[in-house]
């Protein structure tokens, strides 16, 4: 079973394969531990609105950043007020710790 310490002060592991996705359980456990993220065909997703276009692309570039900084990227969709962040470990094809932690860290920044 995955560590319930703070997902937000930890940092991903390399995952290049071998390993199974995360379990139900382990997603139902972990998903509690995020703000309104949804579970959906094998990935985590949240919807974010700003105030206008600048405040979306500011936190595009932190998230990119962020994103970087982890080695674990999410595919997003932006518009002009709104980005949707999407997660998923493509290596295994489902879900691992690495998804929540950065769900973690995002919702952070989107604190800031």
């Amino acid at each position: 079973m995955t560590d319930t310490c703070d997902l937000s002060n930890k940092h991903c592991k390399p995952c290049e394969g071998g390993v199974p996705p995360l379990s139900q359980r382990e997603i139902d456990s972990l998903l509690q531990q995020l703000e309104q993220w949804e579970y959906r065909n094998n990935t985590i997703h949240k919807d974010f609105t700003f105030k206008n276009y600048y405040q979306t692309m500011a936190f595009v570039n932190a998230v990119a950043w962020l994103s970087h900084r982890e080695d674990h990227h999410p595919d997003m969709v932006v518009g002009y007020n709104h980005c949707q962040i999407v997660y998923m470990t493509h290596a295994i094809q489902g879900l691992s710790e690495n998804d929540f932690i950065c769900a973690a860290k995002i919702d952070g920044l989107f604190k800031i």
